[in-house]
């Protein structure tokens, strides 16, 4: 079990409990906390609450989070583009507004729950709740993803995710037009202390680099290729937001004048890695979708 603590900010004074223990951690959904509350693994000041204790100022707030659920993962049939498999690895091509994984209390209609009905052998290292799921992307992010479909393809994998030897390359539209052709961006991401769903720079965050190449300037947007040397959550999004060019699109990070998109305008488009098995370098590139390529043609027409 894990245990967490949290101190009541001047802004989230006068909420209930199960509101902001919900804004800590984007993956806590409210039902999930409300049962925590009931269980008694959230403390305030020491005490037992319910769930719809108002907190003040200052209150300090003790969380303990059970170890997940071994849930039975549901496999439903979906029609996925799959770039590569074989008997260690998968390449999918994950549409946008499909979340990666399973949580409590969302338990379908994820990417895993098509994987589980494509294939039935995948890595358990995850848990139950994230079977194979070697790296993710946002839910409104499109693109490619490697899958582990056993532990020794799993930790090869990630080993180099840690190495920093995957190439992960990602279209994206944002606002402004950057003056320059090339960039790179080294700054720390952590949580956002007045909003803890949400990434920002902070001086003592984890270490997180992105590359970024121009491809073609509109009148108020620009397109750009963005290359990930580290992957932390939301670390283009922040990133871009970070040097004044925030996505289009993006409802968390952009501003809300944008283009009229389903979520930020980002694509996981180049994927490479060394395969676990046989040593070989693969790279696979998927085409921009077509709502991505009918925004650039209307920012072409329009420029």
């Amino acid at each position: 079990m894990e245990k967490m603590e949290h101190t009541i900010l001047e802004h989230q004074k006068g909420d209930r409990i199960d509101k902001v223990i919900s804004t800590l951690d984007e993956e806590w959904s409210r039902t999930q906390v409300q049962q925590w509350i009931k269980e008694g693994n959230v403390l305030v000041n020491g005490q037992s609450i319910k769930t719809n204790y108002k907190v003040s100022l200052n209150d300090l707030i003790e969380i303990t989070i059970p170890d997940p659920e071994l849930l039975d993962v549901i496999p439903e049939e979906m029609d996925l583009e799959f770039y590569f498999e074989d008997k260690d690895v998968l390449v999918v091509n994950k549409p946008s507004g499909m979340v990666v994984h399973p949580a409590p209390g969302h338990l379908t209609g994820t990417l895993v729950n098509g994987l589980m009905a494509h294939c039935k052998d995948l890595s358990g290292i995850n848990g139950v709740l994230r079977p194979g799921i070697v790296h993710r992307i946002d839910k409104d992010t499109s693109g490619l993803l490697m899958v582990a479909k056993n532990d020794m393809a799993h930790e090869k994998l990630v080993n180099q995710l840690v190495e920093k030897t995957v190439t992960r390359k990602y279209r994206a539209i944002v606002h402004g037009v950057i003056p320059h052709d090339f960039g790179t961006i080294d700054a720390p991401l952590g949580r956002d202390t007045k909003d803890r769903q949400s990434m920002t720079v902070v001086d003592n965050g984890k270490h997180a680099v992105t590359h970024f190449h121009v491809i073609e300037r509109f009148k108020d947007f620009t397109f750009v290729e963005c290359q990930l040397e580290t992957g932390r959550t939301h670390q283009i999004r922040v990133h871009m937001k970070y040097i004044g060019y925030p996505l289009a699109g993006d409802p968390k990070y952009g501003p809300k004048k944008t283009l009229d998109l389903n979520g930020q305008a980002l694509h996981a488009g180049v994927l490479g890695f060394i395969h676990p098995r046989t040593n070989e370098y693969l790279e696979f590139e998927a085409p921009l979708p077509e709502e991505f390529e009918q925004v650039l043609n209307q920012l072409r027409n329009s420029h």
